[in-house]
């Protein structure tokens, strides 16, 4: 049985390298799943996933120029649903923004102390 793009076959992981795994077929083909191919999310360690002996299903993308198997584990699970981004806040109108630039400059900014007073050094008191 030849295995061409686009077909799902059931195979066994033979081997677990640190960049896929090694799926052999009935058949006595092998092909490669790339540790890109195993799942949606960021996969850093692939026995997280997959382990020697494990029958899996898996898509036969194509082959490569040296007429090796490439496998996708992924693209037969469905995508996850992301969470709805929050909308971004419209920006200020210009004039909002000198209004209240002028406002804080006005008041002495933040704290509401409104600056030294008059004869003083600043600074803490003393006791």
């Amino acid at each position: 049985m030849e295995l061409e793009a686009g077909a799902i076959v059931e195979g066994r992981v033979t081997r677990i390298m640190e960049f896929g795994a090694f799926v052999e077929f009935p058949n006595g083909e092998s092909g490669l799943v790339h540790i890109s191919q195993v799942a949606h999310e960021f996969v850093k360690n692939i026995r997280d996933h997959l382990n020697e002996g494990d029958v899996v299903s898996v898509l036969v993308l194509g082959r490569d120029e040296k007429g090796r198997l490439d496998l996708s584990i992924k693209e037969l699970t469905p995508a996850p649903v992301e969470p709805p981004r929050p909308k971004r806040l419209p920006r200020q109108a210009p004039d909002f923004e000198n209004k209240l630039k002028s406002f804080l400059r006005g008041s002495g900014g933040f704290g509401g102390g409104g600056g030294k007073k008059p004869g003083g050094k600043g600074g803490r008191k003393r006791r």
